[in-house]
């Protein structure tokens, strides 16, 4: 494996240290201070250097922006704007996101970790995807003429639902940020995000070019904080009409009884998962152990529908086991600007210290520790691609959600085993199936439980297929036109047809 020390040259210096151009909040159209003028430091994970220092807004700082939203929505345009006017400036947004998408890239690299090269390949140009699918269908919202049973005319009117709270992971800044505000946008809501600490700087960036575009002021306002400040407030204030959340299950729970105890707001919630990945005995080994190897490793194992449990068939484990060790083997861990490299490092040092406590948990349980398990490096938070077998129902490491490059290997006999132990967990988010029989794989996924299935693929993400969890991975769904629907409120009108009482 590469140390994460590399000398690849092919990155301009201009992009291995873009400048740090947005470090306050912003609110109503401007980049301002936080009342208290407290900032936090946000650190590259490379190095664990500071980067810059953020403005931390808290309770006050989101009165305030909830305060331009309130305005913008009760009395502002954004709202009131034809829908095909509110999609024009939405692809103007896009545009400019595609002009600054290397800039993006980089400061998602350095705030982050992830790889430089996939986040302008695929991050930041599924940020502009985003804004542009829900533009298309900003003039596209409207209500249905019913047929009553009675002497009345009714329809029903679809309305924003108002000021909207977003709160973004660390893991997918860019794309996060921009599936939460495009369906919101489109629908012709105002809103409050607040990004993760640990990535504030794309967002931040991303409120800019939303002002460039023709985004009014109050529409959409950002304020960087932390989740137990910001936050909170955000969950509990009694002007945010909806929430919308991605993050753990833990965290989930807290958002849901502030909202209850407020003013019983909507909540969407993508929350964690401990997604299975079943690969049976007719597979192709090669294939399997790829889609295998990337399901567990791709942005450094930080993704929520991550294929962290792995079942095989007793008739190719053998086989697989081998290929797998050899791949993670060869699996370039280092600096993520360095094209040559798969994986960089995690995300902070609380992370950093989280899975290698649940690596020191699996060996102690007895799990059989097959490759990786050690940080690597002198600097920075990375870690070896780990894969453990012999992995029983009740290690924590099968059923924790571990977020990070560590895989637990387990065999399995027939296919009503796989799909009681797939089962076997209190999320819900995604899975996984491998197999050359389409009855095998029609009778798998409609047995599992969770709120995307995919078969001979993995993170095949659309932005038209619906993405959401069951049982403690959450509920609501991102992408797709259900997301649209999450910001939008129906409304129905109801008038006699005959100007005579109806009574």
């Amino acid at each position: 494996m590469a140390s994460q020390n590399s000398d690849d040259s092919s990155a301009s210096i201009f992009v291995k240290n873009p400048t740090i151009k947005f470090t306050k909040l912003f609110i109503n159209g401007e980049f301002v201070d936080s009342i208290s003028g407290k900032t936090f430091e946000t650190i590259d994970p490379r190095t664990g250097e500071v980067i810059a220092k953020i403005a931390e807004g808290d309770k006050e700082d989101v009165d305030l922006a909830v305060k331009a939203a309130r305005q913008a929505f009760d009395h502002g345009t954004w709202p009131r704007l034809p829908g095909s006017e509110r999609g024009r400036i939405m692809m103007k947004f896009a545009d400019l996101i595609e002009e600054n998408a290397e800039e993006l890239a980089a400061l998602e690299t350095i705030d982050g970790g992830k790889l430089f090269s996939m986040n302008k390949a695929m991050d930041i140009p599924q940020a502009a995807s985003s804004l542009r699918y829900y533009a298309g269908a900003a003039d596209k919202i409207h209500g249905e003429v019913l047929k009553m049973s009675r002497e009345l005319h009714g329809y029903t009117l679809q309305e924003p639902i108002g000021v909207v709270g977003h709160i973004i992971p660390w893991n997918f800044p860019s794309i996060m940020f921009s599936v939460k505000v495009s369906p919101a946008l489109a629908a012709g809501c105002t809103m409050v995000v607040k990004p993760a600490e640990q990535t504030p700087l794309t967002a931040l960036f991303y409120a800019h070019l939303a002002k460039l575009a023709g985004i009014p002021n109050g529409v959409l306002n950002v304020v960087s904080g932390l989740g137990s400040t910001a936050g909170s407030a955000i969950s509990s204030h009694m002007d945010i009409d909806v929430v919308s959340f991605t993050g753990s299950t833990e965290v989930g729970r807290k958002i849901l009884q502030a909202a209850a105890a407020s003013n019983l707001k909507v909540v969407s919630l993508e929350l964690g998962g401990k997604s299975p990945l079943i690969i049976f005995d007719d597979a192709d080994v090669d294939m399997a152990a790829d889609l295998a190897l990337f399901g567990i490793l791709y942005n450094k194992g930080e993704i929520c529908v991550a294929s962290s449990r792995v079942y095989v068939q007793e008739g190719i484990y053998e086989e697989l086991v081998k290929k797998l060790v050899e791949k993670a083997k060869a699996w370039v861990v280092g600096d993520p600007f360095d094209p040559k490299v798969q994986q960089g490092p995690q995300v902070d040092k609380k992370q950093f210290e989280k899975i290698l406590s649940y690596i020191e948990q699996g060996k102690g349980e007895g799990a059989t520790l097959l490759t990786g398990g050690k940080p690597l490096g002198e600097k920075g938070y990375f870690i070896e691609p780990t894969i453990f077998a012999e992995v029983k129902e009740e290690m924590l490491i099968a059923k924790d959600e571990i977020f990070g490059p560590v895989m637990a290997l387990a065999k399995f006999k027939t296919i009503e085993e796989a799909i009681k132990r797939a089962n076997n967990t209190r999320y819900g988010l995604a899975a996984g199936i491998v197999t050359k029989d389409l009855n095998v794989a029609n009778t798998v996924s409609r047995s599992i439980r969770a709120g995307t299935i995919w078969i001979n693929c993995y993170f095949a993400f659309d932005n038209d297929i619906p993405f959401g969890g069951y049982k403690m991975s959450g509920f609501g769904k991102d992408f797709g036109l259900e997301a649209l629907h999450k910001y939008l409120q129906v409304k129905s009108v109801v008038t006699p047809l005959y100007n005579t009482p109806w009574l």
